[in-house]
């Protein structure tokens, strides 16, 4: 079980960091004009705090268990991941039932990776 939560936290901390700087480095006009013309114009300063949000988030998900330090943090980094994708599954919801497919899926891992830290393998060192 900690192999298979340290692959999916991996993969996730990556998918998030590249979602995160995305949001951080992108100008604003790219990044709301960048979905669908039905979905919902989220405001800059929002988007710029998710970006923030998302690479702590990712980070939170690996640090501590590589530097062995906090590993509380892991689970915390995964539910507020989880959170966001809530919110992503949500605004993806006036796009279609196909929009919300990837969000969601990246929803329920968050939720096994918070779960999966939090009682099943509680330390998951390195």
């Amino acid at each position: 079980m900690n192999i298979a939560l340290w692959i999916v936290q991996i993969l996730l901390a990556l998918l998030f960091l590249f979602a995160g700087v995305t949001k951080l480095i992108l100008p604003i006009e790219t990044l709301q004009a960048a979905g669908p013309p039905n979905q919902i114009v989220l405001p800059a300063l929002f988007l710029k705090f998710i970006g923030v949000c998302e690479v702590l988030g990712g980070l939170g998900l690996i640090l501590p268990g590589i530097f062995r330090k906090l590993p509380g943090l892991t689970p915390l980094a995964a539910a507020g991941l989880a959170i966001i994708m809530i919110g992503a599954v949500v605004v993806s919801i006036p796009v279609g039932i196909v929009a919300c497919i990837g969000p969601f899926v990246f929803l329920l891992l968050c939720a096994f990776v918070a779960y999966g830290r939090w009682r099943l393998v509680p330390h998951g060192g390195a």
